[in-house]
């Protein structure tokens, strides 16, 4: 059986308003993501992917986020498979972050990659 490559972009490739799937659990999201990012953790997603294919309907293209890039890669291929244009950002959170792009928290405390 032949699969083909996981798509994925570097950080710097992520438009500044393109939709941002962030796949991480509710602490690692409460200490920092991407401002406008759709939260959906890898554990309630396929519970809740009607809102992500809702996110996408309008024809773009979801950047799949984690903390390294594990979680999201699973993510990404489930949403390949199912016909959504998605790609792995590389590096995830923590490249986001090296990358000096911005983050937000829902607090107001200052951002940062759990």
């Amino acid at each position: 059986m032949n699969f083909a490559p996981l798509p994925s972009v570097d950080v710097a490739a992520v438009p500044a308003d393109g939709l941002v799937l962030d796949v991480r659990e509710d602490d690692e999201w409460s200490a920092g993501h991407v401002e406008g990012a759709l939260h959906v953790p890898m554990s309630d997603f396929v519970a809740r992917f009607g809102e992500v294919t809702e996110a996408v309907a309008e024809g773009r293209r979801a950047y799949v986020m984690c903390r390294v890039g594990g979680r999201s890669a699973q993510v990404t291929q489930y949403l390949v498979q199912q016909g959504v244009d998605a790609v792995n950002v590389d590096g995830g959170m923590l490249a986001w972050d090296g990358a000096g792009r911005p983050m937000v928290t829902d607090n107001g405390n200052p951002a940062f990659v759990l």
